[in-house]
Order: C-alpha cells, then structure tokens, then sequence
C-alpha cells in the first residue's frame, strides 16, 4: 500500500510539470505577441488566466472564493497572501480577473520555459541584493501608473512544514502606503495540502479562499508600516486557524 501511494505522488508531481508546460507550449505564438511590449500586459494575464485554470482543473483542485469585499475593475491594489505551495501562483491568478503583476524570487526565472516568460512579466527581486530591492520599487510604481495591481507574498519564502504562518516582511505594506493603495489580504486555506513543497504529498481536493476586506491606506504614513504589516497578518493567521478548524 505505502509503495503504491509513492507511487502516486510521483505520478502526480511528473503530471503537475506536464500541466505547467503544455499550454505554454500550446498558446507559445499568442504569450510571445503579449510580451512584446509591457502596455500589452493585460493580454498576457489573460492567457496566464487560461494557463492556471488549466493546471487547478488538471491536478483536480476544485476552487471555492469568498469574497468580503469585491475590487474596483479601475483601481489597484497590493494583494498579500500567506505562501505554502507552488500552486499559489495559479490560485491567485484564478482568484482575480483584474490585471497584476507578481513580485517574485528571480531564481524562479531559472525554470525552463515557464521562466522565460516569468523574467519577462513580473517584478524580479534578489532578496540578499539591497539595490534590487530598491529596483522593486521603481518598477512597481510604473506598474501601477500603466493600472495594474501587485501581487507579493510577504512571507517572503515559504515556512516548514509544521509552521502555519511566518512573520510578514515590510516591503508590500510599505509600497502600498507610499501609493495609497488599498492592501487586499487573501488566505489560501488548502494549498498546503493540496500541493505543499514536500514531495511525496498531495492530491486532488478542494482549494479555500478567502479574500478579506481591504486595508485602507489613505492618509498613512510610512511610520505605519508596521501597524498595516501586523493587520494584514493577524487577518491571515486567524482565517487560517479557521480553516484548519473546519
């Protein structure tokens, strides 16, 4: 029985990969055309849209959004979520039809294929390099004048196992204050599950998401940082105690 349930799980992981890469292949000329240049950016969220949905119905994860709050089709945001698997990336892209641009690890940039287009799309950062983190900031600003939201896990990786939420860094709630943009916290309540970075661990199931009511930041100040930073955790942390509860 234990040899077959390895079995599976390797099954799955080769299947997941295979999901990953197949329609990039197959919308390869469209995600190439949406690339050429950066104000064409909402026809490539698109085509991510199709990507992710494709990989969350092929692995058999079956998706339920709450919604406390819905967002302006015209405004940004800063969207902040707790980190547990590679399948984060494709939830969100699923959760929010509105254009984003995720601030993510440039190593991911290294992966065939998928990083050609991850480099090419999102806001790259080497976390142990100051001056890329300042760079953060000024490619995220022009996101944001072009309309778009941001997208940042401020786990800033992704915590062991047994660990239900690490502290948040500053960098996400610190932007949105500087652009007085609403700070939306979203908790993805299975995705550890689901699909964690464990291995030989996993299946098909459901994915619980909840998206919370926004964080305001309209008149703070960066001296607020702090505050905002522990709100949006506490937010999280709780929900996901929810869940587990459930």
């Amino acid at each position: 029985m234990i040899v077959f349930k390895y079995m599976f799980w390797l099954l799955y992981r080769i299947w997941f990969y295979i999901l990953v890469a197949l329609p990039i292949i197959v919308l390869f000329p469209l995600l190439i055309i949406s690339i050429l240049k950066e104000s064409w950016y909402p026809y490539f969220f698109k085509l991510a849209r199709i990507w992710a949905k494709t990989i969350l119905i092929g692995m058999g994860f079956k998706t339920k959004i709450e919604w406390e709050q819905k967002p302006s089709k015209t405004a940004s945001y800063m969207l902040v979520a707790n980190h547990t698997s590679m399948a984060d990336i494709m939830l969100m892209l699923v959760t929010f039809k509105n254009p984003f641009v995720f601030v993510g690890k440039a190593e991911l940039a290294k992966i065939p294929l998928f990083g050609f287009f991850y480099k090419r799309t999102c806001i790259l950062v080497d976390r142990n390099s100051a001056k890329s983190r300042q760079a953060v900031f000024l490619r995220a600003q022009r996101r944001l004048k072009q309309g778009s939201s941001i997208c940042i896990f401020p786990e800033g990786l992704v915590p062991e196992e047994d660990i239900l939420l690490t502290e948040f860094k500053a960098g996400a709630f610190r932007l949105a204050i500087n652009h007085q943009i609403p700070i939306i916290p979203i908790t993805f309540g299975d995705n550890k599950a689901r699909f964690s970075y464990s291995f030989f661990s996993g299946g098909p199931g459901k994915m619980r998401v909840k998206v919370h009511k926004f964080i305001e930041t309209k008149g703070l100040k960066t001296t607020d940082t702090a505050t905002v930073n522990e709100k949006a955790r506490a937010i999280i942390y709780n929900q996901l105690k929810a869940f587990g509860s459930k």
